[in-house]
């Protein structure tokens, strides 16, 4: 009796592949190894758990993650953080037709007479210590911005020894201002900034540089490798700078 080749078994989908369009009217794919592979900071590996909050949260408030508007941070067995790239609350705030902009600075105390002053920008004197940050956002129809002031210890990133790490060592003006703004604009657009949190907001997330170029799609979509250097591991030195507008 002659045996009938086996029929060659189309593989499952994965059940955690996704497709969306996101915000600038992309079509985004991912997949768990895309997600790993590509946008996954620090080195550690994520559960199925952690995957399955960030493709969520890309999706319900579509987010273009090959655009470095959202990532993974992941080191070791901690648990992952995810991070919304810095562009996309102002990208997605003037999309608002109800935002009408913001004032944003730091609250500083003179060291010698312990006077508080708040000030517009990042602007401090030599004599001075960087308490705190402000923010205002200004909403069509209401009568007064919405406001937010934030306390410099409560938020300085530190290091697994405590020490504070060098982005707030070095911008600890811009850093603080940064999370005062974008706890405004939650606050006054909750559907648009649900979950969204920037990285000033989150120690895990400014212990290293973080990769902020765009990560190359070939014509079907898919991720390719940035040249010469894993997608998840730029060295500060080699990115491009770039306008920051919430700094």
């Amino acid at each position: 009796m002659n045996k009938q080749p086996a029929l060659a078994q189309k593989p499952a989908d994965d059940p955690l592949k996704m497709e969306y369009t996101s915000m600038d009217g992309q079509q985004v794919r991912l997949s768990p190894h895309i997600v790993q592979s590509f946008l996954t900071s620090g080195g550690g590996q994520i559960t199925n758990a952690e995957l399955v909050m960030f493709l969520n949260l890309c999706k319900y408030q579509r987010l273009n993650p090959f655009l470095r508007e959202a990532y993974i941070i992941k080191y070791g067995s901690k648990d992952a953080t995810i991070v919304v790239g810095k562009e996309a609350f102002t990208k997605r705030a003037k999309r608002n037709q109800d935002y009408r902009g913001f004032q944003a600075g730091i609250i500083t105390q003179d060291r010698e007479t312990g006077a508080v002053e708040y000030r517009t920008g990042t602007f401090y004197l030599p004599g001075e210590t960087v308490v705190g940050g402000w923010a205002k956002v200004f909403v069509h129809g209401w009568d007064a911005p919405v406001e937010s002031q934030v306390a410099m210890a409560e938020y300085v990133g530190r290091k697994s020894n405590g020490e504070i790490n060098s982005q707030w060592q070095t911008k600890p003006a811009t850093m603080i201002r940064k999370v005062a703004l974008v706890q405004a604009l939650r606050e006054a657009f909750p559907e648009d900034f649900s979950g969204m949190y920037d990285s000033a907001e989150i120690s895990e997330a400014t212990m290293d540089p973080l990769p902020t170029a765009p990560v190359p799609l070939d014509e079907t979509g898919a991720p390719q490798p940035l040249p010469d250097e894993p997608p998840h591991d730029i060295p500060a030195e080699d990115q491009e700078p770039e306008y920051d507008p919430l700094a």
